[in-house]
């Protein structure tokens, strides 16, 4: 643990899913105390705000928000609309292009949400589970989409303008394959069964195990020599 860090506040984007519950473990072991906030957007799997709420449960977060905002107002998305969601029979199958799970400004829109959060808060850190690695190719995964947040950051808020606070955005999952996220994850002690990471779940709650998110979970399971505690995908 940084001793520079202990017990500094942080808010982490918590969505439910492997890499959220990762970089909140990451942000716990640095010393941080995290403030976990979610979105109910409107999603269609939105039964990771459950896995959301066990995550921060067991991971004794000083406080969990569930913030609801509606981005089915603007659809565009095959997670905020009636568009399909594609399938496919193995993870090698996944296109190179911007899928249309891809949600317009999705990271922006919460990472906004956070930088408001955090300011309140007092906190100069805001953490965020992306990574540009076995990914599904959105363009706001990116380390270079990150770093410019951060840059805006320190340009927008009465903190940093007065030099009191600087805001730093981690993603300390940027360079990691699914495989290296799970491997560290569980080095950390994150309980992989608590999460969900599917964008098409039946009725019941239950993963397709076909979605580019499920496919790449399993790959993430399967190279890192480990089995999903969850059996989700």
């Amino acid at each position: 643990m940084d001793q520079g860090t202990a017990d500094r506040p942080a808010v982490v984007l918590l969505s439910g899913g492997l890499d959220s519950a990762t970089a909140l473990a990451v942000s716990i072991s640095e010393g941080f105390r995290p403030y976990a906030l979610s979105f109910d957007y409107g999603q269609r799997h939105q039964v990771e705000l459950d896995a959301a709420r066990r995550v921060a449960l067991s991971s004794n977060a000083a406080h969990h928000v569930v913030m609801k905002i509606d981005l089915r107002q603007f659809g565009g998305s095959a997670l905020t609309s009636d568009l399909a969601v594609p399938h496919h029979d193995r993870a090698e199958e996944i296109g190179p292009g911007i899928p249309v799970t891809y949600v317009p400004a999705r990271n922006t829109i919460f990472l906004s949400f956070a930088l408001a959060w955090a300011e309140t808060l007092g906190a100069g850190d805001i953490f965020i589970g992306v990574n540009a690695l076995d990914y599904s190719g959105y363009p706001d995964c990116r380390p270079e989409f990150v770093e410019a947040f951060e840059a805006m950051a320190n340009l927008a808020t009465k903190a940093a303008v007065e030099g009191r606070q600087r805001v730093r955005v981690h993603a300390p999952l940027s360079h990691l394959t699914k495989a290296g996220i799970i491997r560290l994850g569980l080095e950390l002690g994150v309980d992989y069964g608590l999460t969900h990471s599917c964008y098409d779940p039946g009725a019941d709650g239950r993963p397709c195990g076909t979605c580019d998110s499920c496919l790449l979970r399993q790959k993430g399971f399967r190279e890192a020599g480990a089995e999903d505690p969850a059996q989700r995908c």
